[in-house]
């Protein structure tokens, strides 16, 4: 059989192989935004084995294999490895056309060098065991396995109330393989109507700020004390995970009133809940702007909707689905207040639902404004759109409303080390569509005027934009 995973693998014409590696391949990775856990990162963490590397937290993995009908015991459960790596074997032949399949044969290649197997149930054991040899030999450990892919930078997803340990440790490495920043994730502050979140969070707010929370503004004097101290460890970047972004009108005596009623345990109100959560985003977005961050917005994702599974695994667990949510209006809103006081910071916004994509292609064209290119930007194809034809989608829908060569391109968004191929996978998909555009004649067959377009979005455009402290 001929090898799956090949030199031109996705790339249908010689513009698109051209683009892809003469351009594209060589480029570093700035990966603006993912789940990655610093610890491991900072302690070079060995996994015991590839089902530890490849399985534990994947949770698009977990959805397939519950699809293919796996027993939880196998995805969740307390199944020995072995037997977990059997059950995501069996399932793998049954990803065709998912990218999954894409995915784990990018990845058993570029990460295991194993590139004469299509995964099933009958080689399972082979690759287990020839996967677990290459994570024991020297050179793979997580910070190794991120650093084989030519990655400059690396951004965290962090807490208000983290303490940043791990990322000060990092720092003073001095000769680090590659930059980890942290990234401020602040939702749980904004989470005032969930008791059993918000109240331990405060009183961590409380312990590692040193300011005791008793009113609305020793929560804002707690989150500017915690802002600055995440900017001086070379923060650069906000990020919010929200259905949609709440807009609503507010008074100061108002946002206080609400906050007591939610400080002293009782349940807020629909219109409470949406005064409070537009007041302090709009002050978070303050924040963001005199300090010169970006902002990033993670759109639309109806979550843990399997209540009885959530009861027993708890959130993302793979239990989660694109929402039909209305963003036109708020998210206007939102931008508008902060655009007229002249402190809108440089926004990145990701919608999870396709039928959005014109949209939030629109939505950032309305508040551009010099002198940063590309100020305002639309985000890469996301969670169930971070594949070939969600990408593609975006790239389309950016290129008919804006300005394609600004973009800033592709981030994992994973909490895997193994995902960083997922790049590659983008840098392909995007270089087959140029070079298809190319061959008929929808673009002009220059290849340095394109092949520049296409080192800026797979990593010039990023780090420029960013301004991070390195």
């Amino acid at each position: 059989m001929e090898r799956f995973i090949h030199e031109d693998f996705m790339l249908q014409s010689e513009s698109a192989k051209r683009l892809f590696h003469e351009h594209a391949a060589a480029m570093p990775i700035i990966d603006y935004h993912c789940h990655l856990n610093p610890g491991l990162l900072y302690d070079d963490h060995r996994f015991r084995s590839v089902t530890e590397a490849w399985l534990e937290g994947d949770h698009y993995k977990w959805r397939a294999m519950r699809a293919n009908g796996i027993d939880e015991r196998l995805i969740t459960g307390d199944a020995d490895d072995r037997d977990k790596f059997r059950a995501w074997a069996r399932t793998v032949p049954f990803t065709l056309r998912n990218p999954l399949f894409h995915w784990t044969h990018l990845e058993l290649v570029r990460v295991f060098g194993i590139s004469d197997t299509l995964l099933d149930g009958e080689n399972a054991d082979r690759v287990f065991d020839e996967c677990n040899e290459r994570l024991a030999s020297p050179g793979f450990g997580a910070r190794s396995i991120v650093a084989k892919f030519n990655v400059r930078i690396v951004c965290t997803t962090d807490d208000p109330v983290d303490s940043l340990e791990q990322h000060t440790a990092w720092h003073a490495l001095g000769k680090a393989p590659f930059a980890m920043l942290p990234a401020w994730r602040p939702d749980r502050a904004l989470a005032a109507d969930n008791q059993a979140i918000f109240r331990p969070w405060i009183e961590r707010l409380e312990t590692i700020s040193g300011i005791r929370i008793k009113k609305y503004d020793d929560l804002l004097d707690a989150l500017d004390s915690r802002h600055e101290f995440f900017h001086s460890a070379g923060c650069r970047l906000s990020d919010h995970g929200l259905e949609f972004i709440p807009a609503d009108d507010w008074n100061e005596k108002e946002v206080e009133g609400i906050f007591l009623k939610a400080l002293s345990g009782k349940t807020l109100a629909t219109d409470e809940c949406g005064k409070y959560r537009s007041a302090l985003l709009h002050r978070l977005a303050l924040m963001d702007c005199d300090k010169g961050w970006t902002q990033q917005f993670h759109l639309g994702v109806l979550r843990n909707t399997n209540s009885k599974m959530f009861e027993s695994l708890g959130a993302d667990a793979g239990y989660d689905s694109i929402g039909d949510f209305s963003h036109a209006r708020s998210t206007a809103r939102f931008l508008d207040r902060l655009e007229r006081e002249g402190r809108l910071a440089k926004t990145v916004i990701y919608n999870i639902n396709p039928a959005d994509n014109e949209l939030f292609a629109t939505m950032i064209g309305n508040f551009q404004s010099g002198p940063t290119p590309g100020k305002l930007q639309f985000g890469s194809g996301w969670w169930f759109l971070d594949q070939k034809h969600g990408m593609e989608a975006q790239i389309n829908s950016l290129s008919n409303m804006g300005l394609l060569a600004r973009f800033i391109g592709m981030t994992t968004d994973s909490r895997s080390f193994l995902s960083f191929p997922r790049h590659e996978y983008f840098r392909r998909v995007l270089c087959n569509m140029i070079g298809t555009d190319m061959e008929n004649g929808l673009i002009p067959r220059d290849m340095d005027l394109v092949g520049g377009m296409i080192r800026g979005i797979c990593y010039l455009n990023a780090r420029d934009y960013f301004c991070f402290p390195i």
